[in-house]
């Protein structure tokens, strides 16, 4: 939705439902997510203009199933490629292998392997998808104090405008105004000895079929990872000693490749360059009232493992139709499950990702080999605020659990799932699961004759996020591989309706008995307690 950018508001004028500060793949992906739920958003971004190196550049499969519900997958795949193998260069010889698994095919994902796709081609995805809803980024917009009340925020930004909105969300990097505007504390450590070029050039006389890596003794290796498309272009990564000069021009960097990875290199054409220093920190809170902490300005990590853009993007999932419900009337305490959801997957994921840095810095091929655990398909929220340990549960999922995806039966395709009273019916070809789930809605299955009764009664409350239902299966025995593999992936051994929550886990599930023992259908948890 088009965004307000008044100048001559008072402190605590109220213009828009939520201000984004930071435009970069978490901050565009929140507002995205928000502008398809019609929720009014504003972003700002205090750079001049998109970001334009390839900084994170491997997307997870869980975020490509994020990708998947915002409708982007597809553009991200064909944008992006393959990850390449990798080549450790010792000598004449090269020692090569798959950094990458691909996910076990029992997890239920369309999207088995990470994909490699430059930051600012995630970030132009992104941008172009929340421009064609009309939502404009504010390039060159400096936050220079925020404050907040009870009922809302005043942002006030470098050239004078004062923004008013209910609620507003930092997702503006490691040196966040809006977290120190809230007062959070930053733990952690940055290690100012331990630097990094990174580099985004085009390398004549390198091979575009494998990621280079040439170990150097005293910390000065080097690595080349090629990048999509045409052209040649590499992502290209000179560790540095705490002592050596740091020179970005163009002879200086093409120097330094030719001495350290090979005469015959010729460095051209560099798009983007900086020097990284690893950061390991985790915001004490994700919450301070009405403002709230996504991505890198809750949590930063090390490189390795390509966590940190996915984890920001999930963040920003988890929080978008949080912010729809409260806005729509919901109990405020729904915006607390954010933080108790996503803070413990970023802890885990900094431990995870500082491990692998350490693994990286040996230049070790088992270092340097990454599987499932960081795919980030085993998320769970089970136990947290919105899944109680003592929910139901069928035979292999849980309240908590991420959804998995799974061929619909060939009945079910044909009529695009049957729906039931009051159900907002799914548009466009179904063949899947997560054709049903794509979108900014909760979806009901029901699984058997039964359930498909307790789905006409469902309560759900007018406004907020709607609802959508469908009965998958009006049996639970299967007939068909396809049915089999449907029933076996959500463990369903009886007449079962599932919940799926708007970021693809899994809300509530209610078996027959529980859903039609006192007449009123199932009692469906969109809130906490």
């Amino acid at each position: 939705m088009p965004e307000s950018n008044d100048t001559g508001k008072a402190a605590g004028a109220v213009d828009t439902a939520v201000t984004v500060i930071g435009a970069g793949p978490v901050g565009l992906a929140l507002t995205l997510d928000l502008a398809r739920r019609g929720v009014p958003v504003r972003v700002v971004e205090r750079d001049e203009r998109r970001f334009e190196g390839s900084r994170a550049k491997g997307i997870q499969p869980r975020t490509l199933e994020v990708l998947d519900d915002l409708g982007l997958a597809d553009a991200a795949r064909a944008a992006g490629g393959a990850y390449p193998p990798m080549g450790l260069h010792v000598g004449p010889f090269t020692k090569a292998w798959q950094m990458h698994a691909t996910a076990p095919a029992g997890i239920g994902t369309p999207y088995p392997d990470v994909l490699l796709l430059p930051q600012y081609a995630t970030t132009a995805l992104l941008h172009d998808a929340v421009e064609r809803l009309g939502v404009r980024v504010d390039f060159g917009a400096r936050a220079v104090e925020i404050t907040q009340d009870d009922e809302a925020c005043t942002v006030r930004l470098e050239d004078g405008r004062v923004l008013g909105s209910r609620y507003v969300v930092g997702a503006d990097g490691g040196s966040s105004i809006v977290r120190k505007a809230a007062g959070i504390t930053f733990e952690g450590t940055t290690d100012e000895t331990d630097r990094m070029i990174l580099v985004d050039a085009t390398v004549d006389g390198l091979s575009h079929d494998h990621w280079h890596i040439w170990p150097r003794l005293r910390g000065r290796s080097i690595a080349a990872c090629p990048l999509p498309g045409a052209g040649g272009r590499f992502q290209i990564m000179i560790k540095i000693r705490p002592d050596d000069p740091v020179d970005l021009t163009g002879t200086a960097l093409a120097t330094l490749l030719r001495r350290r990875a090979g005469a015959s290199l010729t460095l051209r054409d560099i798009t983007w360059s900086s020097v990284f220093r690893p950061n390991i920190r985790l915001a004490e809170r994700y919450r301070s009232g009405r403002l709230l902490l996504c991505g890198d300005a809750a949590h930063v990590h090390t490189p390795a493992g390509a966590q940190g853009l996915n984890t920001g993007v999930q963040d920003a999932h988890n929080l978008g139709w949080k912010l729809q419900q409260v806005l729509a009337g919901a109990d405020d305490a729904l915006l607390d499950s954010y933080e108790l959801e996503r803070r413990p997957v970023a802890a885990q994921v900094l431990g995870r990702s500082t491990e692998l840095y350490e693994g990286l810095r040996r230049t070790r091929p088992s270092g340097l080999t990454r599987g499932p655990d960081e795919h980030q398909l085993g998320i769970s929220y089970f136990g947290g605020p919105l899944a109680p340990a003592d929910a139901p549960r069928t035979a292999n999922l849980r309240c908590g659990d991420r959804a998995p995806d799974a061929v619909l039966p060939e009945a079910t395709k044909r009529t695009g799932a049957t729906a039931a009273t009051g159900t907002t019916a799914a548009t466009g070809s179904v063949s899947r699961l997560f054709d049903l789930y794509r979108g900014p809605h909760f979806t009901a299955l029901a699984f058997g004759a039964g359930a498909a009764t307790a789905l006409d009664r469902l309560p759900w409350p007018p406004g907020g996020v709607p609802l959508r239902r469908h009965t998958v299966l009006t049996h639970t025995t299967p007939r068909t591989p396809d049915e089999a593999a449907l029933l076996s992936a959500y463990g369903i051994t009886e007449d079962t309706v599932v919940l799926i929550r708007p970021d693809g886990y899994i809300g509530d599930i209610r078996h027959t008995t529980e859903a039609t023992g006192n007449g009123n259908g199932p009692a469906i948890r969109l809130t906490p307690g």
